[in-house]
């Protein structure tokens, strides 16, 4: 395992910039590409987030190093937005036009990486149980995206997703927004609970992974 996981996190990086990359340049094709918009999409920050996390996480590995508590604190949250991308996409997004054309690209980006990401943080033991007073900060960055396009989809009308879209009226858009930072929390919490469930136990990085930490008043 010593290798295979850190070499595994490695392809799934790879594969994601792969599909981003050619996202962005399948869209130039066909229309003049604003940065703000193509890359404000949550998609888009949550996938480029994992691809970050998971090559620090493999580099750190393959330098016999241990993962920080830190590096952790990032791992729990960005599987949290990737997770949430994968879910709402699937329940709310899937089959409506608009979006990633590259179909191959569009399975990377909603189904491929979410699914890998929660297999990988469920699975691989190399994690520290996360401190629940800790919980908060994966709220930092869904809230300020959330703010973030209220306030572009208020002054320049463009909407990542249409359930965001004010024509609709300001009260569906808020219980939308809600229901987004709702969500945010319970898959936190969901993150942080299997932070302290070790299902295979052997499953590390031997000396890139992080001892688990027992459970204590000082973990929770």
């Amino acid at each position: 395992m010593k290798l295979f996981i850190p070499a595994l996190r490695t392809a799934f990086a790879l594969l994601g910039l792969t599909a981003i990359v050619s996202t962005f340049f399948d869209t130039a094709t066909r229309a003049t590409i604003n940065p703000f918009n193509f890359f404000g999409f949550f998609t888009m920050q949550s996938n480029i987030f994992l691809v970050v996390v998971l090559l620090v996480a493999a580099l750190v590995s393959f330098s016999g190093k241990q993962q920080s508590h830190s590096l952790m604190l990032v791992r729990g949250c960005v599987t949290t937005y990737i997770v949430i991308t994968g879910v709402v996409y699937n329940l709310l997004l899937a089959g409506q036009e608009g979006g990633v054309t590259l179909v191959w690209a569009n399975s990377v980006l909603h189904v491929v990486l979410p699914l890998y990401a929660a297999l990988d943080w469920v699975i691989f033991s190399d994690r520290t149980s996360l401190p629940w007073n800790k919980l908060w900060v994966a709220l930092i960055y869904p809230v300020l995206w959330i703010i973030v396009v209220l306030i572009r989809g208020a002054s320049d009308g463009w909407v990542p997703y249409p359930f965001l879209n004010p024509s609709q009226g300001y009260g569906v858009v808020a219980i939308y927004a809600l229901s987004i930072a709702v969500a945010a929390v319970v898959f936190a919490a969901l993150i942080w609970l299997f932070s302290r469930l070790h299902l295979f136990p052997h499953s590390s990085t031997d000396q890139g992974s992080v001892r688990p930490v027992p459970l204590s008043k000082s973990t929770v």
